[in-house]
């Protein structure tokens, strides 16, 4: 099966460099969602989970063609993975969550400034998103990665995710799901992970969680080998 990689709010397909580096071309590939990286904007100044995940499934279908990928995502990636196995279950081979949740709330300051200040918004995120030893270390290759954030992209993704909330709704994914994040992380603490891992495995054969040490959000920067290896172990269960 075929891994898709799925970035967060304000990222593009260049934050899953470890892992294409782990897993190749041939096993893998990491998308740029429309108006990130060098994917083309196709959509308004506001959209929903939704928007993003049929464009993930047009993009997989009608430009890659690929049959029952499994959909790796990251944050909004991940609600974004969440929201097609709801949409398309039996067109998926499994899940990989990397520091998401049910719901994603977004304090109401971040949007603020996110709207108002996006490059000062971008900085402070991805500070946040890593543990505050690290951030010496990840921060300006992060940020490098991103480049410079296009209008409204950054304010777009956090809307979107702030207005995202599948929880009456887990008990309709079936499909196989890892469930991986950073032990420290303060954006999407691995009580999210908990939940999510509890309301999945009550309705299949469980959900595989793992929290991982010494990382925050950016769990597959600050621990790409423990990530990796975690993926490659769940593939090889299943």
């Amino acid at each position: 099966m075929k891994l898709v990689f799925i970035h967060g709010s304000g990222d593009n397909r260049h934050i899953w460099r470890l892992q294409m580096e782990q897993f190749g071309k041939g096993q893998a590939l990491a998308l740029d969602l429309p108006g990130h990286g060098e994917r083309a904007d196709t959509f308004p100044a506001e959209v929903m989970i939704q928007d993003y995940a049929q464009a993930v499934y047009r993009i997989i279908k009608d430009e890659l063609e690929l049959e029952r990928p499994i959909i790796v995502g990251h944050s909004l990636g991940g609600a974004i993975a969440l929201m097609m196995a709801l949409e398309h279950r039996d067109e998926l081979g499994g899940l990989i969550l990397l520091g998401t949740g049910a719901r994603l709330r977004v304090h109401p300051t971040l949007l603020t400034e996110a709207l108002e200040f996006p490059d000062r918004a971008q900085r402070h995120l991805v500070e946040a998103a890593v543990l505050p030893e690290h951030i010496p270390t990840f921060t300006e290759a992060i940020l490098e990665d991103q480049g410079t954030p296009k209008a409204g992209i950054l304010y777009r993704d956090l809307k979107a995710c702030d207005m995202f909330d599948i929880t009456a709704r887990l008990h309709e994914i079936t499909v196989p799901t890892l469930i991986l994040c950073g032990h420290e992380d303060k954006l999407t603490p691995p009580k999210y992970s908990q939940f999510l891992a509890e309301k999945l495995t009550a309705v299949k054969q469980g959900a595989t969680l793992q929290v991982i040490p010494d990382a925050g959000h950016y769990v597959m920067r600050e621990q790409a080998e423990n990530v990796n290896r975690a993926i490659a172990d769940w593939l090889a269960s299943i």
